[in-house]
């Protein structure tokens, strides 16, 4: 399995903080996907990141924490929240290798609301709750609003052993340093910086989605191609550049 190596010239360090936040007991599901089929849902300027001739639809469920703005401190309650995402993977014209959100779904209604209007990213409010038994996580979401209300996702993972050296696939997956988004007529391009994940084999205990399908994926039913955990990182992310 052959994959671009991520380096100094495709990441790009955050020079100037605007949002820091830490994402927390992170479980990465993917399913392999055609380029062909995915194209059609990224920003105009971006093409789907490939490993091996395919690409990857993500459903990652977590918890984020401490959201801060401009260096300052995490926002207390509102800045500690479940989220959800459903994402794909994007490289630009700069080599510029990102993910797309095609769905985030978050518990607290304001920063729902916040990141739609400031960040154009498709968040939703949802009905949400991570919980956790010695080494298995449970991740429930329930859309709220903007609908379809039916858009849910139930699952379930058990945490193995740590990873030391991840895999090509797995290191493509999760080494990104950015998202593409659609946002005021152009495509734009937002970095973050964080350590380089410590990650765990995980087995799927448990899926009910209906999230990949709200996201313009529908009949991905197979058993994912990849189950990870992560405990997390500390994230920081700068300002939008145009792609």
């Amino acid at each position: 399995m052959v994959v671009e190596e991520i380096t100094a010239e495709t990441v790009r360090p955050v020079a100037r903080a605007v949002l820091g936040q830490r994402w927390t007991d992170l479980a990465f599901l993917h399913w392999a996907v055609e380029p062909e089929r995915v194209a059609p849902l990224l920003p105009p300027g971006t093409r789907p990141d490939t490993i091996d001739g395919v690409t990857y639809a993500g459903v990652i469920g977590f918890r984020m924490e401490r959201v801060g703005f401009l260096g300052g401190p995490g926002v207390p309650y509102l800045g500690t929240f479940c989220e959800t995402n459903v994402r794909l993977y994007s490289v630009d014209a700069q080599g510029r290798r990102a993910v797309v959100f095609r769905s985030l779904e978050a518990e607290r209604l304001l920063p729902v609301l916040v990141a739609r209007v400031s960040l154009r990213l498709p968040y939703m409010w949802a009905r949400m709750r991570m919980t956790r038994r010695g080494d298995e996580l449970s991740y429930v979401s329930k859309r709220r609003w903007p609908g379809p209300r039916s858009a849910t996702n139930r699952m379930r993972i058990r945490v193995g052993d740590p990873i030391a050296e991840p895999s090509p696939l797995e290191h493509f997956l999760t080494a990104r340093w950015g998202l593409h988004t659609r946002a005021w007529g152009r495509t734009r391009h937002l970095a973050n910086d964080h350590p380089r994940w410590p990650l765990h084999r995980a087995t799927l205990l448990d899926l009910d989605d209906s999230l990949l399908a709200a996201a313009g994926l529908p009949g991905i039913t197979a058993e994912p191609a990849s189950v990870l955990y992560s405990p997390g990182v500390p994230v920081v992310f700068g300002p939008f550049t145009t792609s």
